[in-house]
């Protein structure tokens, strides 16, 4: 479902100490070290600047391939000194078979390690949770990046929407919204890419970024930018390989 998610950190090295600790105990390695970001199986944290602050109030879910992992994944965390945000355990109120468990990033974002029967995916993450001012506005917004990110909305529960896709979701959930985060989606041609951004912006979503290639991610990169009703940043991208 997201080709990337991207969050920005006050303090770029200490983030990359949480998430090697946290993500290995997943099996997840750091896959790059770049001048603008470090990534990890689809995920990645870049450098907060004046202009684009750290990510605050985003949840995210990393898949973990057994209960097991979940324990190893909190337990590294906390012994390390993170703050627990929830200890390993079952959460049938999301589903019979969710098992996870919770830390605080240093910006203090919700990252969490789950397993439940259908985690899979070549990405780590698993799900996310955006808390906005309206959901509702929120809801409308995703909904018209839908047909060109490739996902649905499975539900429309008071103060939550979800939408789904291949291996991952992400709910909208009322509350202070998240703010700067970066949502990508994956697109297999250029021309869908081009199609995301005129329809968004001609109902009146805010450009963040015209269609174009994006040579200093890496040759063929195509991607287009506009900002959802909060001020984060979503994407579709094709990689053109």
């Amino acid at each position: 479902m997201f080709d990337h998610v991207e969050i920005r950190a006050a303090d770029r090295a200490e983030s990359e100490r949480f998430y090697d600790l946290v993500l290995a105990t997943l099996g997840v390695e750091r896959a790059a070290t770049e001048e603008e970001f470090t990534g990890w199986a689809g995920f990645s944290v870049a450098p907060a600047t004046d202009d684009q602050p750290p990510t605050h109030r985003l949840h995210l879910g990393f898949a973990a391939p057994s209960r097991a992992h979940v324990d190893a994944f909190w337990r590294a965390g906390t012994e390390a000194g993170y703050a627990d945000n929830g200890a390993p355990g079952p959460r049938p109120e999301y589903r019979d078979d969710y098992y996870g468990a919770f830390l605080l990033d240093p910006d203090g974002n919700s990252a969490e390690a789950v397993h439940h029967g259908d985690v899979g995916g070549e990405n780590a993450i698993d799900h996310l949770w955006i808390r906005v001012a309206d959901v509702e506005a929120a809801a409308r917004f995703y909904e018209a990046v839908a047909p060109f990110g490739g996902f649905r909305l499975r539900g429309d529960d008071p103060g939550c929407d979800q939408f789904v896709g291949d291996g991952a979701s992400f709910s909208l959930v009322a509350g202070e919204p998240t703010e700067r985060a970066h949502l990508a989606f994956p697109s297999a041609d250029d021309a869908t890419v081009d199609a995301f951004h005129r329809a968004l912006v001609e109902a009146g979503y805010r450009d963040n970024g015209d269609p174009g290639e994006r040579p200093h991610y890496h040759s063929g990169y195509y991607g287009a930018f506009v900002l959802d009703p909060d001020g984060n940043n979503v994407e579709v991208v094709n990689h053109n390989r």
